[in-house]
């Protein structure tokens, strides 16, 4: 079984591509960087950019399945227009390669984002309202309009699925990444109050293990959400203090002052950082609606493991690496 994975390097792609080795595929890891997150492992590099439809092709070339997971995560809009060209375009790209290569299986990562928070109820399923409109951040809208450029491609006859995690969370995060972040930032005591509000975290080895099964059972053309389990930031930050004995923030701080400052944070963060509190992300966490996988467990055997095991696992691990 060859199998490419793009974005290999990211969080989730780590993870995926340790997960196919040990399921026995020769993986091709497509991606523009090549970084420590699967140094020793046995795997072909192949650079790609998802902008470029021939270097996905020559990535292609051979394969049984593709995983896109090649993306731009932002909590900062986008004002340059990369998010919404490698969000809409790269999966564009990406299953159109698929398609002319005679892949058999193309899984597109997508995300929560793609549906609309803020209209979609007290609870968020596949058929909940998509994220369109001005409203809707602009990472949210690329997300749902990359599904839109899979979704042609299948139309044309590409067997292709989509998944769509929550915020994911768990082990080789080398990045680190913005979940990753969070964890250290209360383990270093950097974040002096809570706030209210509330996201849906799924640990990484839960999705990766959602991503498998959904190549091999997933029905084509569907959305399978990938979710784990509610939690407000400030008892994200309990259940670290309970894994790393630093204590918890005490002041709590209401979400409305923190979404009205939201704004002036970002203007005043130097532009080599990105702070936690943007619009965008008190966006995220004010409508937070419970993320239903109820769909995956039905059709995948899905499952999402108790979030206080991810907590402890992602701690060891960054313990081991950091």
């Amino acid at each position: 079984m060859r199998t490419v994975v793009t974005g290999a390097y990211g969080h989730v792609g780590a993870n995926l591509v340790r997960a196919l080795l040990d399921r026995g595929d020769e993986v091709r890891a497509a991606d523009k960087r090549q970084t420590e997150a699967l140094a020793g492992l046995d795997v072909e590099h192949v650079p790609v950019d998802v902008l470029e439809p021939e270097s996905l092709e020559k990535a292609f070339a051979g394969a049984d399945s593709v995983f896109h997971l090649a993306a731009i995560i932002s909590i900062t809009g986008d004002p340059t227009g990369i998010v919404r060209r490698v969000n809409v375009e790269g999966p564009r790209n990406a299953a159109q390669a698929a398609l002319a290569c005679g892949v058999s299986r193309f899984v597109h990562c997508s995300s929560v984002h793609a549906f609309d928070l803020e209209r979609c109820g007290p609870e968020l399923t596949e058929s909940s309202p998509r994220a369109t409109g001005d409203h809707a951040p602009a990472y949210d809208r690329s997300k749902n309009q990359g599904e839109n450029e899979v979704r042609a491609a299948i139309a044309k006859g590409l067997d292709a699925v989509i998944v769509n995690p929550s915020a994911v969370i768990g082990r080789h995060d080398y990045g680190p990444s913005r979940m990753g972040e969070l964890l250290l930032q209360f383990r270093d005591r950097k974040i002096p109050v809570n706030i209210g509000g509330g996201f849906d975290f799924v640990d990484v080895r839960d999705l990766v293990a959602g991503m498998l099964a959904a190549e091999q059972l997933g029905r084509t053309g569907e959305n399978y959400i990938l979710s784990g389990h509610r939690y407000s930031p400030g008892e994200v930050g309990k259940l670290a203090a309970q894994v790393t004995g630093v204590k918890a923030p005490r002041i709590s701080v209401p979400l409305p002052l923190v979404t009205g400052l939201a704004p002036l944070v970002l203007k005043l963060t130097p532009r080599d950082q990105i702070p936690l509190f943007t619009p965008d992300s008190m966006h995220t966490i004010r409508y937070s609606p419970s993320v239903c996988h109820y769909k995956a467990s039905k059709e995948l055997g899905y499952l999402a493991r108790p979030f206080i095991e991810t907590i402890r696992d992602a701690y060891a691990w960054f313990d081991e690496v950091c």
